[in-house]
This record gives C-alpha cells, sequence and structure tokens, in this order.
C-alpha cells in the first residue's frame, strides 16, 4: 500500500509512555511543598504537553511567578525519582517497528525538556528508534507550530505528508497551527470528547487501535 505520510510525528507522555498518572502526582507534591492549593486529578493533568512555564502558571495561578523555578524544581524532584515506574503502553514497541519496517521518519514532539526525554530515551526500548525529537526547553513549545516546522524542514516532508499523534488538545492545536494531519489518543491525559474541534482524522482508545489504523491509512 502507497504511504499516505512520510514523517510521523508522536507526543512522548500519555501517548507512548503510561506516564500521565505519574505526572499528575508529581505536579501535585510540587504544589503541595511549596505551599499553594494542590489541583485537581483532571486541572494537573490538562497542563501535560505544555512547555514548564505554561504548564507551572496553570498548575499554580496564585504562585507568583519568580517562585516559578522553585515549583519546578520541586516537580522535577518528584518525577527524576520516580520515573523508573514509567513504562511503554503495550504494543507501543512493536507498532513503532511496524512504521520503520514501511520506512517512514518517526520524531518525537514533546513539552517535557531534553533532559527528561534523553533520560526517558536511556532507559526505555526505545533508544535509537526515532530519526528526530524536539523538547520544549529548545524550541516554541506547544501549541505554537515551531516543533513541527522545524521537524518538517529537517527532513524535507510536506505539510501534506506529515502526521502528528497524540493525547492532548495541545497536541492537536500544534498540528492545526502547523498544517499537518492528527490522530488523538484517548488513553492519555484529555478526554478524547474535547478533540472534536480539531479535526483528527481519528480517535485511537488503545495502542493496537492506533497501531492498526497506521498499517491501513498512514
Amino acid at each position: 500500500m502507497p504511504r499516505r505520510f512520510d514523517l510521523i510525528v508522536f507526543d512522548w507522555d500519555g501517548t507512548l509512555f503510561d506516564s500521565t498518572t505519574l505526572i499528575v502526582q508529581c505536579i501535585q507534591a510540587a504544589c503541595a511543598d511549596v505551599g499553594v492549593p494542590v489541583p485537581r486529578d483532571e486541572d494537573a493533568a490538562y497542563v501535560i504537553g505544555l512547555g514548564l512555564h505554561d504548564a507551572l502558571r496553570h498548575a499554580a495561578p496564585g504562585l507568583p511567578a519568580a517562585r516559578y523555578p522553585e515549583l519546578g524544581q520541586r516537580y522535577r524532584h518528584h518525577y527524576f525519582a520516580r520515573q523508573h515506574e514509567l513504562v511503554l503502553f503495550a504494543g507501543t514497541l512493536e507498532m513503532l517497528q511496524a512504521l520503520k519496517a514501511r520506512n517512514h521518519w518517526l520524531a518525537v514532539a514533546t513539552g517535557k525538556g531534553r533532559r527528561g526525554l534523553d533520560e526517558a530515551l536511556a532507559h526505555s526500548q526505545l533508544h535509537g528508534m526515532f530519526d528526530a525529537t524536539r523538547t520544549a526547553d529548545e524550541t516554541a513549545p506547544k501549541p505554537a507550530p515551531q516543533m513541527l516546522l522545524e521537524l518538517m524542514r529537517e527532513f524535507g516532508a510536506d505539510p501534506s505528508r506529515t502526521l502528528m499523534i497524540g493525547d492532548t488538545t495541545h497536541d492537536l492545536q500544534l498540528a492545526v497551527n502547523a498544517g499537518t494531519s492528527r490522530v488523538g489518543v484517548s488513553y492519555g491525559a484529555h478526554d478524547h470528547r474535547g478533540f472534536d474541534g480539531y479535526e483528527p482524522l481519528f480517535v485511537a482508545h488503545s495502542t493496537r487501535d492506533l497501531h492498526d489504523w497506521l498499517v491501513e491509512h498512514a
């Protein structure tokens, strides 16, 4: 079957890695550490995928901006202490291997920082799987289009031949802003009922669901 997309870009947390619960708990613990109200689970989950500054502003709206570094440090403290608990969603490795076998370029566009992504890659089975990656601390964070624009420029990929896959409205808005197609997954941070306005080609309810759609349509 001819390929529809040359470049397939994945979000990381909540799309490839089952990390939503841990991130929510670390955000809540960090807020408690600095003495601000602890956000509800759904409010903490909303910020997943944003750049650090935007995420902190949403998670702790009453915290003075001068204390954002302190909150960020407490979040990183809790996250790095527990990141060994994270696992790939079942079937993720097989899905990516199938796409590589069809000679798609594979990339990551994530709200994580470079250190966090590199450590996650080093401790996962995905080391060497991706042809390129972009993080929120080395380019404009989601939903600004720069991550996808840079990746497309790196490979010479046209927007019409590029697909963004993610679990949040931030990922889908990133794709809209960059002019690419998009697919949502419902098993991550955001309620998939909010995806409709972003016109995804498909919403997958499991990695197997996503795998089957990509094999048939990508």
